[in-house]
């Protein structure tokens, strides 16, 4: 059993910039795949002659979902009781987020259908309209953007910062 007491913890200036690196690289990442869809789109669009590439937007979603996303980390969600392998503390966590996400997503379309005076089963009745693959696809497109992310962040704590960054970068002999 080790000493906790000569660990000295971090100061509150230290654990700020943390979690602003933190958010920085999770912002960094949602935002790099939110544009890369978003050129996806756009290139689908152009064929019909329609003009799309809010990058805004992309910038916007990645800063308000990647504070979603640390605040479900600080907050604990779905890690309450993490399962006896690192693969299931990974699915574990993901679908966690993806939860998170889904939720804010429906209150984000219902506070915009708000801003256009609907009101809230106009705007559930719209949602509906759609078919179920558009409803799913981009929750299945969450899905896959939240994996690796997770992943990594589960690696570097298996593995501790200092290791993951040696692994994540350094030469290896191989």
């Amino acid at each position: 059993m080790t000493d906790n007491a000569d660990v000295e913890k971090p100061s509150l200036s230290e654990r700020f910039w943390e979690e602003m690196r933190n958010f920085g690289a999770v912002a960094l990442y949602l935002f790099v795949c939110f544009c890369v869809l978003l050129m996806w789109k756009s290139a689908i669009l152009a064929e019909q002659g329609t003009s799309f590439l809010p990058y805004g937007v992309a910038l916007v979603k990645a800063l308000v979902i990647g504070k979603f996303i640390l605040i479900g980390d600080a907050i604990k969600f779905g890690t309450r009781s993490l399962g006896p392998t690192l693969l299931h503390r990974i699915l574990q966590r993901t679908l966690a987020m993806l939860l998170i996400l889904i939720v804010f997503t429906a209150i984000e379309e219902w506070l915009v259908g708000l801003h256009h005076g609907q009101s809230f089963s106009q705007t559930l009745a719209e949602y509906l309209a759609h078919s179920w693959i558009e409803n799913v696809a981009p929750v299945l497109v969450m899905l896959l953007i939240l994996f690796p992310m997770i992943t990594a962040s589960e690696f570097r704590k298996t593995l501790g910062a200092e290791q993951f960054r040696k692994h994540l970068l350094d030469k290896s002999d191989r």
